[in-house]
């Protein structure tokens, strides 16, 4: 069994085949999906699909290309939604700098306020970085001089030293499709050197599929070729990787 640690169910790709899409996941051994939000829109959609779908769990927050467009009220919407029972985590947050949508500044504001959410609540925080690391790993430092991180650099694309000082922080690594590209030689080689109880696996499908399915919609049930990418490059067995990534998303999300 496997779960997909980030999706993005709520896009209006899966608007006409989401059932199938789901089924597809269990067909394949996905247990359960993490659909993320990335505005209050988004967080709000996320909510309604894990009251509505049984495999699904919500994670809610502001994406910092869309710290911008925060009106009065949204985070404490954002603060308000983190109580339901089926949010399991904050995000997605972070920094990222190839996009030019909002400030750095702001990003960092925010940023800042998802790591003090998430402490408040004791739900994971979930971190999107894009061409942002040294900004990342500097502003994890600070938030853990205040307390010890828990929390999952989503999607990780940095390099050697980016992974070491997330995981000496206390961070999880999450590898999604961009592990399998022919190109990424450098990010296979920081998957085999993560701990195994660092590991998780996700798609952040709609987008990033995995070889073999470049330039297709992704969806949850890909997961299972990140999976055996990582498996190979951790020595392990497609069925020991998949436990233990499991266990890890369970443990980091506190899942059934």
């Amino acid at each position: 069994m496997l779960i997909d640690t980030h999706a993005h169910l709520d896009e209006q790709t899966f608007d006409v085949d989401r059932e199938e899409v789901l089924q597809r996941a269990a067909d394949a051994g996905v247990e359960r999906i993490l659909t993320i939000g990335i505005n209050v829109a988004t967080s709000r959609a996320a909510v309604e699909l894990a009251e509505q779908y049984e495999m699904l769990s919500a994670v809610v927050g502001i994406q910092p290309n869309y710290v911008h467009d925060v009106q009065p009220g949204d985070w404490e919407v954002i603060e308000e939604l983190v109580t339901h029972p089926q949010v399991v985590g904050i995000g997605e947050t972070g920094l990222d700098r190839y996009w030019d949508y909002a400030p750095i500044d702001l990003q960092r504001e925010y940023f800042d306020r998802h790591l003090d959410l998430s402490r408040r609540v004791n739900k994971p925080f979930v971190v999107h970085c894009r061409e942002a690391e040294a900004d990342v790993v500097e502003q994890l430092r600070r938030a853990s001089d205040v307390g010890s991180l828990n929390g999952v650099m989503h999607s990780f694309c940095g390099d050697a030293d980016v992974a070491e000082a997330c995981l000496e922080m206390g961070m999880h690594i999450s590898f999604a499709g961009m592990v399998t590209y022919k190109k990424s030689d450098a990010l296979r080689a920081v998957a085999a050197r993560v701990p195994h109880d660092r590991l998780l696996v996700e798609t952040d499908a709609p987008y990033l599929s995995p070889v073999p399915l470049r330039g297709k919609r992704n969806e949850p049930a890909n997961v299972t070729h990140t999976a055996k990418c990582v498996a190979q490059q951790t020595g392990l067995s497609l069925e020991r990787l998949s436990a233990i990534t499991t266990a890890n998303a369970r443990n980091l999300f506190l899942l059934p």
